[in-house]
């Protein structure tokens, strides 16, 4: 009998023990074939509660370890996962499509060099964002660090999306929509879940500058990938170093920088880069607003 390609679901959770079961049970009643999936949960070594959290009948792997960024959690995560089908997961999520590990399966094999971004309807952002991206381990490979340990709580789904944006405008068109699959993200915006303490550690615009500071990593890793397609022998170059970008001291200065950064970017496409544009310069304006701190971020 020929084995079926295993799936990992990356989750990381912090003082969340009961949503972190309830979504461990709706992976369980939901996989056709929960023996061929692995949830890699990493814990924080000082959230005892959820040290022991389990789920009999499918294979829970915890990680339990220092505080991190969340692109470190899932970093973390995804060196412990062995499954050919990576998955970011959220412990405030619960699936719903029964035999959804069996669709990911069909749209693997569906795709022979493995280079694709896929991700189902969250019943929030829908087809506008991959909420929780679905990535083949050889992109995780080609793309090096996946899941940028810069990012401290959002944003990763947004720098894939762009990467795979930027492919798709180099004429390779390698994201998949599936919108019947539904994982449901009860985030307390939808008023589907309380407001509660993970949700207000979050720096709503902390890492605004992080993702528009990455964007050269993003641009060089459009090379990787296109490479991979083209089955290029030649040695892979090495990413950009990452420097942070200090946020601009005005709204004037922000409409320059991301300007030159996010709209004259011409490797993505013109909707998607006014939108970045247009969102990146409202979120100044309403960090400026807002309350919640702002971090500066590093050299300007």
């Amino acid at each position: 009998m020929t084995e079926r390609t295993r799936i990992s679901l990356l989750m990381p959770t912090r003082e969340r023990p009961e949503l972190a079961r309830r979504f461990l049970r709706s992976v369980l009643a939901t996989a056709q074939h929960p023996e061929a999936v692995e949830v890699i949960m990493y814990v924080d070594e000082d959230d005892k509660e959820s040290h022991a959290l389990d789920c009999p009948g499918l294979e829970v792997i915890r990680i339990i370890g220092p505080r991190q960024s969340m692109g470190g959690y899932n970093m973390g995560c995804l060196a412990q996962a062995r499954g050919e089908i990576i998955m970011l997961m959220n412990d405030d999520v619960v699936i719903r499509t029964a035999g959804w590990d069996e669709t990911l399966r069909r749209l693997d094999a569906s795709v022979p060099d493995r280079i694709y971004l896929a991700y189902g309807n969250d019943l929030f952002k829908g087809q506008k964002l991959c909420t929780f991206p679905i990535l083949p381990r050889r992109v995780c490979e080609v793309l090096r660090e996946p899941f940028h340990r810069a990012y401290r709580g959002a944003f990763i789904d947004y720098h894939l999306m762009d990467i795979f944006k930027r492919l798709e405008r180099h004429g390779k068109s390698r994201i998949f929509y599936l919108s019947d699959l539904v994982f449901e993200h009860l985030h307390y915006r939808t008023g589907k879940a309380a407001f509660d303490t993970t949700y207000g550690a979050r720096g709503r615009f902390e890492d605004d500058m992080l993702f528009v500071g990455l964007a050269p990593v993003r641009a060089a890793s459009l090379g990787l990938l296109e490479a991979a397609i083209d089955g290029s022998a030649a040695p892979a170059p090495a990413l950009p170093h990452y420097t942070p970008l200090r946020r601009p001291r005005s709204l004037i200065h922000a409409f320059g920088l991301f300007t030159r950064l996010l709209l004259m970017d011409r490797d993505l496409p013109a909707k998607w880069r006014f939108f970045m544009w247009w969102w990146f310069s409202a979120r100044y304006v309403a960090g400026n607003i807002s309350k919640q701190p702002v971090m500066p971020g590093g050299a300007e």
